[in-house]
C-alpha cells in the first residue's frame, strides 16, 4: 500500500501536470498542499484520542498513507517543472535532491511518525511550493519575492508546528520545541545558500532548449534556425556540439526559456571562452534581451558574436540577478572544407 500511494502520487502528476502556470496545474498543486497540511494535523492529534467516536476514527489507518501520496506527489510535481531546464548546470545539484526526495518518500512509510522528519520534509516541500506559487500568482519575480515565499512557508511551518504542539499532549512528549524549530530555520538558511550560489535555478523559469546555430532569423512569427545534425546515435540531442565554423562566419546562440504567463523579465547571454594557457573561463561578452511568459513552448530569443576564437566555448542563460537559467556548451573547430553535409532548418 505505501508503495501502490507512492507510486499513485507521481503517475498522477506524470500524466496530468504541464504548465505551472495552468488553472488546472495551480489547483492540482494548491488542493494537494493544503490536504497535505490537514492530513498532517490529524495524523499527529491521532494519538491522542482525538477523533475516538467520530467519523474520522474509520480513516485514521489510512492518514499515513496520504500524507505519502502528497510527498510523493508534490515532490514529482517540482521534479517535472524543474526537469524542464535543458543544462547540466550547477543547478543539477538541487534538481538532483528533488528526485532524492521523491524516491526517499518510499522510506519514509518506516519513519513517517519522526515528527522531525515529519516537519523537516514539509517545510522543504512548502518552501518549494511558496517559491513556484507566489511569482505565479503575482507576475512578477526576483530575488525579494523569492525570500518573501520562504518567509511564508516558513510563517506557516512554524504556525501549524505550534499548533499542533498546543492541540496534542502526545507530540510535547515526542519532541523538543526549540529543537525543531531549529532544524526548520536550518533548512530555511540552506535554501536560501542554495538559491544565491545558483544551486536552485530561478524557479518558475526554465530554459526549455538552446543549441548553438550557423543562423537564425524571424519569419512569420517564427524562428528559423539553421544548425549542424549530430550523428545518428546521438539520439539524446539533436544539434552537433562543435561548430564548424568558416573565416568570418557568425556564431549564433539560440534558446527557448519557459516564463509563466505574463511574467516579464530582463536575461542574458554570458558569452565565455575557456583560455587554455591559464585554465579559466573568459567572460567575453554579456548580451542581453526581454522575455514574456505565456507561450507553451517558451520564450524564443538569440544572440550572435563575430570574430570568435576557436576552441571551448559556453553561454550562461542568466536573469537580471545573474541566477543561471541553464547553460549552453560547444566547441567552435575552424572549417575550411567546402561542403556542409548535416545542415538542417528547424522553425521554433
Amino acid at each position: 500500500m505505501p508503495v501502490f500511494f507512492f507510486m499513485g502520487g507521481f503517475i498522477f502528476d506524470s500524466f496530468t501536470l504541464g504548465r505551472i502556470d495552468r488553472v488546472y496545474d495551480l489547483s492540482v498543486l494548491c488542493s494537494h498542499m493544503t490536504l497535505l497540511t490537514i492530513t498532517i494535523y490529524l495524523y499527529n492529534l491521532k494519538d491522542d484520542g482525538k477523533w475516538k467516536n467520530t467519523i474520522l476514527e474509520r480513516f485514521e489507518i489510512y492518514f499515513p498513507l496520504v500524507i505519502q501520496f502528497f510527498f510523493g506527489g508534490l515532490s514529482s510535481a517540482f521534479v517535472i517543472f524543474f526537469s524542464r531546464s535543458v543544462s547540466p548546470s550547477k543547478t543539477l545539484i538541487f534538481f538532483i535532491l528533488l528526485v532524492a526526495l521523491l524516491f526517499a518518500n518510499e522510506i519514509l512509510k518506516k519513519r513517517i511518525s519522526n515528527k522531525y522528519l515529519q516537519f523537516s520534509v514539509y517545510y522543504f516541500i512548502s518552501f518549494t511550493f511558496f517559491t513556484f506559487m507566489i511569482p505565479v500568482f503575482i507576475k512578477k519575480m526576483n530575488t525579494l519575492i523569492f525570500i518573501f515565499s520562504g518567509l511564508v512557508s516558513l510563517a506557516i511551518t512554524l504556525s501549524l508546528i505550534t499548533f499542533i504542539y498546543r492541540k496534542s499532549p502526545r507530540t510535547r512528549t515526542e519532541i523538543k520545541i526549540k529543537k525543531l524549530i531549529g532544524i526548520i530555520i536550518g533548512i530555511y538558511v540552506t535554501v536560501n545558500l542554495f538559491y544565491f550560489t545558483n544551486i536552485i535555478p530561478p524557479v518558475p523559469l526554465a530554459l526549455d532548449s538552446g543549441m548553438v546555430a550557423h543562423n537564425v532569423v524571424k519569419e512569420n512569427g517564427d524562428y528559423l534556425v539553421t544548425y549542424e545534425r549530430d550523428e545518428w546515435y546521438i539520439f539524446w540531442r539533436d544539434h552537433r556540439l562543435e561548430f564548424l565554423r568558416k573565416p568570418g562566419e557568425r556564431v549564433f546562440v539560440f534558446a527557448s526559456i519557459f516564463a509563466p504567463t505574463e511574467i516579464k523579465k530582463s536575461v542574458s547571454h554570458r558569452w565565455k571562452w575557456y583560455n587554455p594557457t591559464t585554465k579559466n573561463w573568459e567572460v567575453v561578452d554579456n548580451i542581453g534581451y526581454e522575455i514574456t511568459g505565456g507561450r507553451d513552448e517558451g520564450y524564443r530569443g538569440y544572440t550572435y558574436k563575430d570574430n570568435v576564437k576557436p576552441g571551448l566555448w559556453k553561454v550562461d542563460v542568466i536573469t537580471e540577478e545573474e541566477l543561471i537559467l541553464g547553460v549552453i556548451n560547444f566547441e567552435v573547430i575552424e572549417d575550411t572544407s567546402k561542403e556542409r553535409n548535416r545542415l538542417v532548418e528547424r522553425r521554433f
